[in-house]
């Protein structure tokens, strides 16, 4: 790790960022494209194993600059097969990465943030403090750095952290996954979730095509002010307002993600009020038992309860499913992530 602190990383930038690299160290223009197909077609993790560049631009680049890849320190399996990955940052801190196998799909919970600033009730990440902004190239490393990422179907930004609030790395990295000229994947294949930072997502959903997934959680605003903070500065009906104004009928999805609290937020009144907040908007909400953390006076309903809630939703006309609790005993499933342990 000592050699990717002092050099800079090329691996996570955009095609523009390496051919500014490339001439500055006097290779010529097109190095830049052969550098990104290494990197983000042929996955290469070396300077040396880019073979077509000359030994000199080779020997030039790798004075100054490090691949900027590493593998995870350690992997958890859990009895359904979900994997926890560990992978330290340049920092020297560490981040938490979740792979999910399912028959048809296999998805990627990627993190954006060592730690997570916003302090909801309910997340370890968050009972954890902010400790820094992860770059691009580490947001990817992730993707191009589990055994399985041959297999991946899905990325989902829902790890650690909240990706909105590193909005320039979440964008440049969805940039190279999207790219022609990088990875190649198709928009529809990604998700970010988001509590609802309002600037943010207007950049996100003009700059990327990605779906778009809101943690909502209560419709009432001093109950889901007591679960998540920052409802007191984007209030979730402004949210629900500047999303409504979207155009959502093409192929890109938006969808809620709403954790069942035992007694709390899965009553009757919420699925009326959840009705009216989201009238007139094509979506889906997707709900997710409560995995319980230490110290938390909060309690995960039964499984009838929650099939219970997602019936009286339908009723309504929501489209509404329910997540299966993934990883659990390893600590990976959702709101679960968290390196307190490791550091």
């Amino acid at each position: 790790m000592r050699e990717g602190i002092m050099k800079e990383s090329l691996f996570g930038k955009t095609l523009t960022e390496l051919q500014t690299i490339v001439l500055a160290e006097g290779l010529p223009r097109y190095s830049a494209g052969q550098i990104a197909q290494w990197f983000y077609h042929k996955k290469v993790r070396t300077i040396d194993g880019m073979t077509n560049l000359s030994k000199a631009g080779r020997d030039k680049l790798k004075k100054k600059y490090s691949t900027g890849l590493y593998d995870a320190r350690s992997m958890q399996e859990s009895v359904d097969g979900t994997r926890k990955y560990l992978f330290p940052t340049k920092n020297g801190q560490f981040i938490e990465t979740a792979y999910i196998p399912e028959k048809n799909r296999h998805t990627l919970c990627i993190s954006t943030q060592v730690g997570c600033k916003m302090g909801c009730l309910f997340c370890m990440t968050g009972k954890q403090g902010f400790h820094g902004h992860l770059s691009a190239g580490e947001i990817l490393n992730q993707v191009v750095s589990v055994p399985e990422n041959e297999k991946l179907t899905n990325i989902v930004y829902m790890g650690m952290g909240e990706p909105l609030d590193n909005p320039e790395a979440v964008l440049k990295s969805i940039e190279i996954l999207t790219s022609p000229r990088g990875f190649a994947w198709s928009p529809r294949r990604i998700t970010v979730s988001t509590i609802g930072i309002l600037p943010a997502m207007k950049d996100f959903l003009e700059k990327s095509q990605a779906h778009l997934a809101v943690s909502l959680h209560s419709p009432f605003d001093d109950e889901r002010a007591y679960l998540m903070p920052l409802q007191k500065k984007y209030p979730i009906s402004h949210v629900i307002d500047f999303v409504k104004k979207y155009d959502w009928h093409g192929q890109r999805r938006i969808s809620f993600e709403y954790i069942l609290f035992k007694g709390l937020n899965d009553t009757p009144a919420h699925v009326k009020e959840l009705a009216r907040l989201l009238n007139g908007l094509r979506c889906r909400i997707n709900l997710i038992r409560y995995h319980e953390i230490p110290g938390v006076s909060l309690h995960s309903p039964s499984i009838h309860e929650v099939e219970q809630f997602s019936d009286r939703l339908k009723t309504k006309g929501l489209i509404s499913t329910i997540r299966r609790s993934r990883g659990q005993d390893i600590y990976a499933a959702c709101g679960l992530l968290s390196t307190q342990e490791n550091d």
